[in-house]
């Protein structure tokens, strides 16, 4: 899949005329099936039904050749770092697409594989029955590469939509050299990417017949079933996930995923959070100075779009305005182009040359300590701030902003070379984050490593690479209220 194929199709016509051909990508420039049963979007990134551009575009589709519409969204337990702390965020996230289903009169269905040797092949049995199939762009998390390998398995057309930026990603040809480069070109195109446009209704209902014979399908290749996910309870989902084959040893967090806790999450953040956010959003000791939105942006529960648009009219003084709309649309929409156009995008090779000539320069400096991975993840070193962040990171699922750059820049003082570090670096982000895996945290790892930034002097180890340590930290927020705010966070 070539991202940068974003050509218009012969598909709607009045798509043209607004945004979906440049979040579009032609997977496999195959033809659609004329004698197709239904159109099919796969879900896989964009775990929500409002304002999803891939649902909007099977919806259009399916109306225009008088077809149905079938949603299907899987969950299997061999993706990286698969654990209890990601399942049970997605269950809660599809029960919440479940209902909203069920009130939208469209059918939704959510097959889990609870073992590693289940039937695999379910979506390719169901593309085989579709007109087309429409799919999320989504280049990290193994994602593009699935589809890739499903396009080429499937015999009619794949198209995979962005759904995940808040200005269409094929608005950029080529990826961004840094923030400043980007935000004057997203600035552009946010009034306009920010409208509400008609969600659309699918006219021709999925039949009784249809959802069984769908049914037998799904269960084809080993007996799988869609899950009935809409009427379980939280326990009902922790004994699912107890069934899984997964990493049992990461647990679930007290953040609940989903659209009602997302759209709760926002409101709290809308009404307490944005007023005084230019302020408090680097303030570490304050626990809910920033959105802690990012979960949920990452597994698509709530949009982008919705956020600016309503904080647009939330009376916010304009620094607080300004320092929210560059963290959802700026800094994420930077790494997601980042991604989509480069690659090895989380290999050190991508990094500029710059980057390349100063870790030569300085591969072979002492570091002050040498920690192995346990003692990492542990949150064992000789820094209390350092290990504050990563117990937040693995009590909680999330770090601080701040904390985070800081935890990832240490690590390089850390480890016994560059490419050590950014190894455990995603390892333990991967791992932990409820975002690990997404754009916004590839950008954020390799933004640790130089990316998106200028040389900074030359000073050992860190070379040209912008330096962050603790003893400048308490300079910029209150550290040990930090370490207090997250042991007491651990103790209850």
């Amino acid at each position: 899949m070539s991202p940068s194929a974003h050509t218009p199709h012969a598909l709607e016509s009045d798509y043209v005329r607004d945004q979906l051909v440049p979040r579009t990508v032609d997977v496999n420039g195959k033809t659609y099936h004329p004698t197709g049963e239904y159109v099919l979007y796969w879900m896989q990134s964009t775990h929500r039904l409002d304002e999803n551009w891939a649902l909007r575009a099977a919806i259009r589709t399916a109306n225009r050749v008088n077809l149905p519409l079938v949603i299907h969204q899987g969950l299997d337990p061999t993706y990286p770092h698969a654990s209890d702390r990601h399942h049970t965020f997605i269950l809660q996230g599809a029960r919440d697409t479940a209902r909203d289903a069920a009130q939208r009169g469209v059918h939704y269905q959510f097959v889990l594989r609870r073992r590693r040797d289940d039937d695999r092949r379910v979506v390719d049995r169901l593309a085989a029955r579709a007109y087309v199939v429409f799919t999320d762009l989504f280049p990290t998390a193994g994602i593009r590469e699935r589809v890739a390998r499903f396009g080429e398995r499937v015999t009619c057309r794949v198209l995979a939509v962005d759904s995940v930026c808040t200005v269409p990603s094929g608005a950029f040809t080529k990826a961004e050299f840094a923030a400043r480069t980007i935000r004057p070109k997203i600035a552009k195109l946010l009034d306009h990417a920010i409208e509400p446009v008609a969600e659309g209704q699918p006219r021709v209902a999925v039949t009784d017949a249809l959802r069984a014979s769908l049914r037998e399908t799904i269960a084809a290749g080993g007996g799988l079933a869609p899950l009935p996910i809409d009427t379980m309870s939280d326990p009902d989902i922790a004994a699912e996930v107890a069934s899984c084959e997964i990493d049992h040893s990461v647990p679930a967090v007290s953040l609940a995923g989903g659209r009602v806790a997302a759209d709760a999450r926002w409101q709290h953040v809308l009404e307490r959070v944005l007023p005084d956010y230019d302020v408090r959003r680097n303030e570490a000791s304050d626990g809910d100075g920033t959105s802690r939105l990012s979960p949920y942006l990452h597994y698509g529960q709530i949009p982008s779009a919705r956020l600016v648009r309503e904080a647009r009219t939330a009376g916010l003084s304009a620094t607080s305005h300004d320092a929210f709309v560059q963290q959802v649309t700026t800094w994420r929409e930077l790494a997601f182009n980042w991604c989509l156009r480069t690659p090895n995008f989380d290999r050190l090779e991508a990094l500029p040359d710059w980057i390349q000539r100063t870790m030569a320069e300085h591969a072979n400096d002492p570091r002050p300590y040498e920690y192995d991975l346990h003692t990492l993840e542990s949150g064992a070193t000789v820094d209390r701030l350092w290990n504050a962040s990563q117990r937040e990171l693995v009590t909680d699922g999330v770090i601080h902003n701040y904390p985070r750059m800081l935890w990832g820049k240490t690590v390089l003082l850390w480890t016994a070379n560059y490419e050590q570090a950014r190894t455990w670096l995603f390892h333990l982000n991967d791992k932990y984050a409820l975002d690990g895996r997404d754009p916004n945290s590839v950008g954020g790892i390799m933004w640790c490593l130089g990316l998106w930034d200028r040389p900074w002097g030359n000073k050992p180890i860190w070379g040209g690479i912008r330096p962050m340590v603790t003893s400048r930290a308490k300079l910029k927020f209150d550290v040990e209220g930090y370490v207090a705010r997250v042991t007491e966070s651990r103790l209850l």
